[in-house]
């Protein structure tokens, strides 16, 4: 009587490695799509946290604060946050102010001529900010504004 070897053959095994690329295929993107999501919705958060700072700043002081001891143009966003920006702000009305966005960048801030309007804003995963316009947007690449309470540009709906 003959011993029969027992395991799998060539085809099996190159059918089950096929099945797991193709998985993978699937997969993998989803993957990359939502650790980019989740550094859009950091970010939005991030910026709500920072304007509620702000507000409550200038409810008690009458201003919106300078950031990094210079007062931005509200239509340029022409001040970028750095890592000393907003100390007037700690411990007070935030522990610990929020300046970079999900992917790394400082955030920009400014406020207008009159110090009555604010807007906070970041680059997106491009880490470039454009004009801004008003509505959704559908890019990972696109830019958040935040301006006087709510957002002005935002992500929304399937990104790319």
């Amino acid at each position: 009587m003959k011993k029969r070897e027992s395991g799998f053959t060539l085809i099996e095994l190159l059918i089950v490695i096929a099945i797991i690329g193709i998985l993978a295929a699937i997969a993998i993107p989803n993957l990359l799509n939502a650790v980019q999501r989740g550094k859009q919705k950091r970010t939005m958060s991030d910026m709500r946290a920072l304007a509620t700072a702000i507000e409550a700043y200038a409810v008690d002081n009458n201003q919106f604060p300078a950031a990094a001891c210079a007062a931005g143009v509200y239509t340029t966003l022409s001040v970028t946050l750095a890592t000393d920006s907003f100390s007037n702000l700690s411990p007070t009305y935030i522990a610990q102010a929020p300046r970079i966005d999900g992917w790394g960048t400082f955030l920009q801030y400014g406020v207008n001529v009159a110090n009555d309007s604010y807007a906070i804003a970041s680059g997106g995963r491009n880490k470039t900010i454009a004009a801004a316009f008003c509505g959704t947007t559908t890019n990972f690449n696109d830019d958040i504004y935040y301006a006087n309470g709510t957002f002005v540009q935002w992500p929304e709906g399937t990104q790319f």
